[in-house]
């Protein structure tokens, strides 16, 4: 078994290689071990300096020629939604999520399977096996927890789960200043639930429950039509070189 330390971490810097949001760009990432006791502190560390997390690694684009990605979280207590984003939590009232410790299970794994092929076929985790996804979803060593969404059942608000199939799930870790949504997938044939902004807007309540000031959504790519929906949610704040500053979400 490898040992790493956990007093002082050790960064890398990876390879170029072409990047999937700018065409003709190269992307890098500097990168190091979450591990050992202080892993879920370190991992908050980070992630407020504009880390993401994949499995036991923390990463961050370290690109030569480019300052594209920008990591941005959402101020939880005094967002407001939109008039369309209560109408998507209308529509999905009849959905609860409950949130359990990060195992994985045959049940996830075939609905991430259905939304690879349905929404991204030829991105890089469309040959993930039912052994990978094992991986994304174990391999931590900070707070990490599996939200799966269901319909509600009857006995929902005692047991405070939902029954019948799978329709969503989202791979969240809890971090001392809030939720940083790691990876979400969902039933793409449910298309008019909107089903991904649903789970950015249940993350935030969430948060805003238990007094979290933030929700982390990673990187936005100005331009990017992939990432375009991450500046929907205001009031929100960007990473930028003085540190956390507001963003006009309106401007966009």
């Amino acid at each position: 078994m490898t040992h790493h330390p956990t007093q002082s971490p050790q960064f890398f810097l990876t390879a170029p290689s072409p990047c999937p949001y700018i065409e003709g760009q190269f992307e890098r990432k500097v990168f190091t071990h979450l591990v050992g006791d202080k892993a879920p502190e370190m991992n908050d560390l980070l992630t407020q300096g504009g880390f993401r997390r994949s499995q036991n690694i923390a990463y961050r684009p370290a690109c030569e020629t480019c300052r594209a990605c920008v990591s941005v979280r959402i101020i939880a207590d005094e967002f407001k939604p939109s008039k369309n984003m209560k109408r998507i939590l209308r529509r999905n009232a009849d959905l609860i999520g409950a949130m359990h410790d990060a195992e994985p299970t045959t049940e996830q794994y075939s609905l991430f399977r259905t939304y690879l092929d349905a929404r991204h076929r030829k991105g890089g985790m469309s040959d993930m096996t039912v052994l990978d996804y094992a991986m994304m979803v174990e391999d931590t060593h900070v707070d990490t927890k599996i939200i799966e969404y269901r319909r509600r059942g009857p006995d929902s608000f005692i047991t405070g789960k939902g029954q019948g199939e799978l329709i969503a799930v989202a791979l969240t870790d809890k971090m001392a200043d809030g939720l940083s949504m790691v990876y979400s997938y969902y039933n793409p044939e449910l298309e008019d639930r909107s089903l991904g902004t649903f789970l950015i807007l249940d993350h935030i309540a969430r948060a805003r429950a238990a007094g979290h000031p933030h929700v982390y959504l990673g990187y936005w790519v100005e331009g990017s039509r992939k990432m375009a929906y991450k500046v929907r949610f205001g009031p929100q704040e960007h990473l930028g070189p003085k540190g956390w500053d507001r963003f006009d979400t309106e401007a966009v």
